[in-house]
């Protein structure tokens, strides 16, 4: 595996691991690479110093690694709620209740979000209603 410092036509700056040199240059030229920041698929490589491996460094590439799986994952999340917030109806804390009533065709079927307690999602599902949590995380991206 080869690692290399990577940036996009956005000035982001982020890492990549590739089987081989010809590996990068391949998924480069077939436009597959993507800058987790802002999803640009116009990435080139930089400049970096030569890897030495120790057993500490192996520890804080892996977490380099795990940081940048979670920074995608909650951009990902916060991308997600976007669209749920800006093509959904809000209703709140009554959320179980209007679920239920679309799922029972009682009202017209829309996108909706809103809360719910545990024992309110726990009556929905043994329901058979169709619902999916979204994950709490902070109001600033960071």
């Amino acid at each position: 595996m080869i690692k290399y410092s990577l940036r996009c036509d956005q000035a982001h700056e982020f890492e990549g691991w590739f089987r081989s040199a010809d590996d990068f240059d391949r998924q480069a030229d077939l436009g597959v690479l993507s800058c987790p920041t802002c999803g640009s698929t116009r990435v080139t490589k930089t400049l970096m110093a030569p890897a030495v491996s120790t057993s500490r460094q192996k520890t804080v590439n892996a977490v380099a690694v795990q940081e940048t799986q979670q920074r995608e994952m909650i951009v990902a999340i916060w991308e997600l709620r976007d669209k749920i917030v800006n093509n959904a109806d809000d209703v709140g804390n009554k959320f179980a209740e209007e679920a239920r009533r679309i799922h029972y065709g009682e009202v017209e079927e829309r996108g909706i979000y809103g809360q719910a307690t545990a024992d309110e999602a726990k009556e929905l599902i043994e329901e058979g209603v169709d619902f999916l949590p979204i994950p709490e995380l902070p109001d600033d991206r960071n």
